[in-house]
C-alpha cells in the first residue's frame, strides 16, 4: 500500500502535485486535517484504495505536531509512506500571490502577505526534515506536474539521489543537501558559439572536457559524494538532493549534473533536475 504525503508552504504547487498523483493513478485526498489522518488511511485501505496521495491541512493545529508519530503508525499499518515537502522562496511566493489575487491563509488584518508566508513556514519547519524537500521557485506548472510523475516512478525503499543544476545569480535552491560551486572553472558562456548552447550539448562538453581542471572537479565532487553516501543510507535517509552550480545555471552545472547522473545510475536510483532550463 503507497502513500505519499504532501506539505509545504502554502502556493509552492501542492494541487498542482496531487493533480499530477492524480493522473498517475493516485486515489486523492486534499486539505486533510492532520489528526484525521491514520483513520482516513486505514478507510482508504478498507475501501481496496492503496494508492492515496494526500495533502495536509496545515491550518487546523496550527502546524503539524506528532506527524512522525503518525507517519509511524501508518508503517506499521502495512503503508509504505514518503512524505513530499514542497517549498519555494518567499519573493517568488509573493508574485504568486499577488498574480492570482488569492489570499494567503494567515494573512490578517495585522498581517502582511510576506509576514503570513513567513508565520507559515515557522509553524511547519519542524517536518521538513522528515521528507523530500522540493523547492519549486520559478519552476512553471507544466514542469513540477512533469517532475512528480518521475518522483513517484522511484522505489521508496532505496535511496534515490537527485542531482539538480542550479545558477548561483538566481540564489541557492531550498531543496539542497550538498551544494558544489564550480564558477572556478572556464564559462562556456563567455564563447560566442557555445553561449546560446547548454551542458547537454556536444560542443559544450567537449569544451569542458579539454580543461583539466574539469576533471579534477568532476572526480572531487564524485568521490565525495561516494565517500558519503553509505553513511547517508545508514542514517535512514531515503533521498539526497546534490546541487551543482554556476554562475547562469546553463553550462558547467548542467554538464556536471549529467555526467554525474550517468556514473552513479547503475547503483542508485537517480534523479536530474536542471532548474535554469526549464
Amino acid at each position: 500500500m503507497d502513500l505519499l504525503l504532501i506539505s509545504g508552504v502554502s502556493g509552492s504547487g501542492k494541487n498542482v502535485a496531487l493533480g499530477a498523483l492524480e493522473d498517475s493513478g493516485y486515489y486523492a485526498v486534499n486539505n486533510l486535517p492532520l489528526p484525521m489522518l491514520v483513520d482516513t488511511a486505514g478507510y482508504l485501505a478498507h475501501a481496496g484504495r492503496h494508492r492515496v496521495a494526500i495533502a495536509i491541512d496545515v491550518k487546523i493545529g496550527p502546524g503539524l505536531p506528532r506527524l512522525s508519530d503518525f507517519i509511524a503508525r501508518l508503517r506499521e499499518a502495512g503503508w509504505t509512506v514518503r512524505f513530499l515537502y514542497l517549498d519555494a522562496k518567499t519573493d517568488t511566493l509573493v508574485k504568486r500571490f499577488s498574480e492570482t489575487r488569492r489570499r494567503h491563509p494567515f494573512s490578517s488584518d495585522t498581517r502582511t502577505l510576506t509576514e503570513a508566508i513567513e508565520f507559515e513556514r515557522g509553524l511547519i519547519i519542524n517536518v521538513r526534515s522528515l521528507g523530500f524537500v522540493f523547492d519549486t521557485s520559478e519552476l512553471p506548472a507544466a514542469a513540477l506536474r512533469r517532475w512528480i510523475k518521475d518522483f513517484v516512478s522511484v522505489d521508496a525503499s532505496r535511496l534515490t539521489l537527485l542531482f539538480e543544476s542550479f545558477g548561483f545569480k538566481h540564489g541557492l535552491p531550498l531543496d539542497a543537501d550538498l551544494v558544489f560551486d564550480v564558477r572556478c572553472l572556464p564559462n562556456p558562456h563567455y564563447e560566442p558559439a557555445l553561449a546560446p548552447l547548454t551542458g547537454i550539448d556536444a560542443a559544450v562538453v567537449d569544451f569542458l572536457e579539454a580543461v583539466p581542471e574539469v576533471e579534477r572537479m568532476y572526480t572531487d565532487i564524485y568521490s565525495f559524494v561516494a565517500g558519503w553516501l553509505p553513511d547517508y543510507a545508514r542514517d535512514n535517509r531515503n533521498y539526497l538532493t546534490v546541487a551543482i552550480g554556476c554562475t547562469g545555471g546553463r553550462h558547467r552545472s548542467v554538464y556536471f549534473v549529467e555526467r554525474l547522473a550517468r556514473a552513479f545510475s547503475p547503483r542508485y536510483q537517480v534523479l536530474t533536475r536542471h532548474r535554469e532550463l526549464g
